[in-house]
């Protein structure tokens, strides 16, 4: 695992921060949005929640193509992504 470390170190980084930006944004933002009318909230953590998904994505790649990542896993990756928690989830399980 030691020469692949920095693909897997990378992916998983970006899995945290993205998870804790899918919270923020349901958790925090949205009941601003919503029940406190401050609009702004998801907008900027919407666009920081976005960057972040879509590194995920672009990061996720070299697991599959470099490490020879079972083709299974893509969907647990996928999941992971859409569900509050999940990429702590994957972390914890397959990254580690």
């Amino acid at each position: 695992m030691s020469n692949h470390s920095p693909i897997i170190r990378r992916f998983r980084l970006v899995a945290i921060l993205e998870g804790i930006s899918f919270l923020v944004l349901l958790g925090i933002a949205m009941p601003l949005k919503y029940f406190a009318g401050m609009p702004l909230a998801v907008k900027y953590v919407g666009w920081a929640h976005g960057l972040l998904f879509i590194s995920y994505i672009l990061l996720a790649i070299p697991l599959f193509t470099r490490l020879k990542w079972p083709s299974e896993r893509v969907y647990g990756v996928g999941v992971a992504s859409l569900l509050p928690f999940g990429t702590f989830v994957l972390e914890r399980r397959w990254l580690r």
